[in-house]
């Protein structure tokens, strides 16, 4: 096949007068200079017209290395070699017009030459294909000897660079699992998200799901992931924002100073300052107020706040992982959270299944508090395999789960702290899901007052009326007299003064049903 080598002309490199330019390194001549030079039978020669004379210096010097070549010079004027789109657009349409037969003609692009950006745009006009060829790198000579590469793009080794990467998603994806080989198909899709969201971005990141889903698990894989890729320098700072109540929350989120009220004797540097040049997990972030959100908001745009009783800002660069079980805009609406921070903090929210949600990942998890047990205690324990199949069934089938991953947690710690000789036996298992049954067991319906009042007759009434009066006879077997129920039942109509004899008008709603208030005590 004939060989055909395009390369940019290198306007320093290339460039030389007189004889002295044969002791240099010139990289497009250093091509047919090498003792096993590689025949090139055609040279497509891209320069600009401000270096024409150089082109053709080049060409002459080529010729003359190698009589056989044959040397096209094409005119390619770059305004700014540094612009990306410019130097791709005028390169790919050079690249479409370029006369090749790739059946004839092996291609090989010089990438020394040219820009970065230039090599930039090499490299992926070969790599997608759009010049059916390969790359042709060449270096200064070592010992004397001229060397040359040529890198082929399709060569199968250089799948292991993509296997390589693979791994690195992988490992990363497991670090976000906490190295717990997980099943769920919706759950495996949401860590590869946030896997590429947490190493490509540092903006705010929204974590929904119920109480013990493993929002807080989640903030601190993250975490250690950007510290395994050295993104974060700072630490990690946790805080529920349903502990921050009062005058406490601006100061714990935000710091204050000396003297700044009453029992500030000291400057507190606040966990906005603490989490610089780390991370930030604000757990239950609806429960923060108003005044707490505006000012975070501020904070997370600016990277800047003023502490409490302070004239000075302070600055803080931290990345924000909000986490929350209750539906934000449904707060915004009840002007309970406010709309700019919502809009802030949900560039990226993910949303966290309950464990009755990810049933196939139970076992592994089971395994996971087993060993998290050992450690902590120092004594391992394991199921028998019955024990184990009698456990999961459960587990996988009619639990609910209500707390999610405590309970499940406290679950294994039970059964291992009960179990003796290091084994979970059945019996150990029918006990423990006993108490999971009772735990979980629907909180039984009010008493139903009517039929012990009425008898029989309480099936007389219509549905409506019986829920009514059922709750009036409740409250009225709660109170001392008929007075101090009717307070209790017509408490807002009192507020309004349209209620005038309380008793009175309890006495005349008991009395449509043939009932006085003595019926009931």
């Amino acid at each position: 096949m004939k060989r055909t080598v395009v390369s940019l002309l290198g306007t320093t490199l290339d460039a030389g007068r007189g004889h002295g330019r044969w002791r240099k390194w010139r990289p497009t001549v250093s091509i047919f200079q090498e003792d096993d030079a590689t025949k090139v039978d055609r040279l497509v020669l891209l320069y600009g017209e401000r270096w024409t004379e150089v082109a053709a210096v080049v060409t002459e010097d080529i010729q003359k290395l190698s009589p056989w070549t044959y040397v096209e010079p094409v005119r390619l004027d770059l305004d700014d070699p540094w612009d990306l789109e410019e130097v791709y657009e005028k390169l790919h349409a050079f690249v479409r017009d370029l006369d090749i037969d790739p059946d004839e003609e092996e291609v090989l692009v010089h990438l020394t030459t040219g820009s970065h950006v230039a090599q930039i745009c090499w490299f992926l006009l070969v790599e997608t294909g759009f010049i059916p060829g390969r790359l042709l790198q060449t270096a200064p000579p070592r010992g004397g000897t001229l060397k040359h590469q040529i890198i082929d793009l399709d060569l199968a080794r250089y799948d292991r660079i993509a296997v390589r990467f693979a791994e690195q998603v992988t490992e990363a994806q497991s670090v976000l699992k906490a190295g717990i080989d997980t099943a769920s198909p919706s759950f495996n899709r949401m860590i590869e998200q946030v896997e590429r969201v947490a190493v490509r971005s540092d903006a705010p990141m929204l974590i929904m799901g119920p109480t013990g889903a493993g929002k807080s698990h989640l903030a601190r894989q993250i975490y250690a992931l950007k510290a395994q890729r050295k993104q974060v320098g700072g630490k990690l700072v946790e805080v529920n924002c349903a502990t921050l109540r009062g005058d406490g929350a601006m100061s714990s989120l935000f710091g204050h100073t000396r003297g700044a009220f009453t029992g500030a004797v000291a400057d507190r540097a606040g966990l906005l300052r603490e989490a610089d040049g780390g991370l930030l997990f604000l757990d239950e972030i609806g429960e923060l107020g108003l005044d707490e959100q505006a000012m975070l908001l501020r904070a997370i745009e600016q990277k800047r706040f003023w502490p409490v009783g302070s004239d000075r800002e302070v600055e803080s660069h931290f990345q924000l992982i909000a986490g929350t079980n209750r539906p934000l805009r449904r707060a915004v609406q009840e002007g309970r959270f406010r709309e700019d921070l919502l809009a802030r903090i949900d560039t990226w929210t993910f949303t966290l299944p309950g464990l009755a949600e990810r049933r196939e990942d139970i076992g592994p998890n089971v395994d996971v508090e087993l060993e998290r047990f050992a450690v902590r205690t120092g004594r391992r324990v394991r199921f028998s395999r019955e024990a184990r199949t009698r456990y999961l069934t459960f587990a996988t089938g009619e639990a609910v789960w209500t707390s999610n991953f405590r309970d499940l947690t406290a679950s294994v710690m039970r059964l291992c702290t009960l179990a003796d000789g290091g084994r979970i036996t059945v019996a150990d298992v029918d006990e423990e899901l006993d108490r999971l049954r009772a735990a979980w067991a629907p909180v039984s319906e009010s008493h139903d007052m009517v039929r012990d009042v009425m008898g029989s007759l309480a099936d007389e009434l219509d549905r409506f009326d019986r829920v009514q009066l059922n709750e009036v006879l409740t409250v009225c077997a709660q109170s001392a007299s008929l007075s101090a129920a009717g307070r209790v039942l017509f408490a807002e109509s009192r507020k309004r003064k349209t209620s005038s004899n309380d008793a009175d008008r309890l006495r005349k709603y008991l009395a449509r049903f043939g009932l006085e208030f003595a019926d009931v005590g």
